[in-house]
């Protein structure tokens, strides 16, 4: 499947990387992560428990994602910006644990990418169970304090402080039964603390060209 895969933990780059990768190969972009922080928008709009996953992936089942671009319409309202907030950070960890969630989104995300002929999906779960057939998976990651630091630069705030959220998050998405944060089998993983953004877009696309070669002459 002409998909790339781009897996990693929280601040590790995905997004930005992911994008940029997308511009340089000429491949649509999907950020799997804005679907469920759409998702988390949806149930603290909804005042829906966030701890009850038959309710949550009912309301996943019934809430209407468009993603374009950077963008992210929930059920006709744009939300991208919303789900950045700090108080969509507290809950997404929980409600992207939560099996019925996981499954409508896959299910979206393949549709997804079955609808613009393939494309550069950054998750955590993209690699070992979305696209598993990917031309290409790539794990991206860094050292604590770089994915700290870096959010900081995006955002602002305590780098320590940040570095606990990070910490937390990591143990969630490691742990969670289903779908659990982990590197594929033939991932490539690449470590970004001491590389260039640039570095890495063309690491990944030299990957990919030689990919696409590869499944040429087979």
């Amino acid at each position: 499947m002409r998909v790339i895969a781009v897996d990693g933990p929280a601040g590790a780059g995905k997004s930005t990387i992911a994008r940029l990768v997308s511009a340089k190969v000429g491949m649509p972009f999907l950020d799997t992560g804005a679907m469920y922080r759409g998702i988390a928008f949806a149930v603290l709009r909804d005042g829906v428990d966030q701890n009850d996953a038959d309710a949550v992936g009912q309301l996943a089942r019934l809430t209407e994602l468009v993603l374009e671009d950077d963008a992210l319409w929930v059920d006709g309202a744009d939300a991208t910006q919303s789900i950045r907030s700090a108080e969509i950070n507290s809950v997404v960890s929980v409600i992207a644990a939560h099996s019925p969630v996981r499954a409508e989104m896959r299910d979206q995300q393949r549709l997804w990418i079955s609808n613009h002929n393939g494309g550069v999906v950054e998750g955590r779960d993209i690699g070992t169970v979305v696209f598993p057939d990917a031309i290409l998976k790539v794990f991206l990651t860094a050292s604590p304090t770089v994915r700290a630091n870096r959010r900081v630069e995006q955002s602002g705030g305590d780098a320590v402080h940040i570095a606990e959220s990070i910490a937390q998050r990591d143990h969630l998405d490691s742990t969670r039964q289903d779908s659990p944060l982990m590197p594929a089998e033939d991932s490539v993983v690449i470590d970004t603390s001491e590389m260039s953004i640039d570095a890495v877009i063309d690491v990944i696309a030299q990957l990919f060209k030689d990919a696409e070669s590869r499944q040429v002459q087979r």
